[in-house]
């Protein structure tokens, strides 16, 4: 009997193994059905849950605020910004095709709510992994590496002097 399930345990775990083999492989290569698959689960599970605390202080995602670029519905999606001097640097595990990013670069403005705080953005840039690690921590460089993380969002806080600060209206 403890053979038997000594070996349905190994068995098992080998096949967990080469699920995340295969899943770490087609996140790497940026594998369309494999990327999609991972997005619409994250739009219908995770996302709803992340967004129970983001921008909180301690929280594990901040929300950025952004309007449709055609229907002009204010929208909040959890994203995970890493703070600059002078805005915040987003990774793109999905690349360039999420709607949110659309939008933003589309408007070319934003608002981030972050460790509670909220900061109107704009001046919407993708910008490459070498530029983009100046600035973060190397412990997270290292995880969106084994991603394949290549591209990543920058965007400055706009000066809060001309613009109301607890605004959640990014235009």
């Amino acid at each position: 009997m403890w053979k038997r399930s000594a070996q349905l345990l190994g068995g098992g775990t080998l096949v967990l193994v080469a699920l995340a083999a295969l899943f770490m492989i087609s996140m790497r290569t940026k594998y369309r059905p494999v990327l999609t698959a991972v997005r619409r689960f994250n739009r219908a599970v995770a996302n709803p849950q992340a967004m129970k605390t983001a921008g909180q202080p301690g929280a594990g995602a901040s929300a950025i605020q952004h309007l449709g670029r055609t229907s002009g519905t204010p929208y909040e999606t959890p994203i995970g910004p890493v703070a600059t001097d002078d805005g915040f640097v987003v990774p793109l595990p999905y690349g360039t095709t999420p709607d949110w990013l659309k939008n933003v670069l589309a408007a070319g403005n934003a608002v981030i709510v972050h460790e509670g705080d909220t900061y109107p953005v704009s001046d919407p840039e993708i910008i490459p992994s070498s530029v983009a690690f100046a600035h973060i921590p190397l412990g997270e460089q290292r995880v969106l590496r084994a991603f394949a993380v290549d591209q990543f969002l920058q965007v400055r806080r706009v000066d809060s002097q001309n613009t109301d600060e607890h605004t959640t209206d990014p235009t």
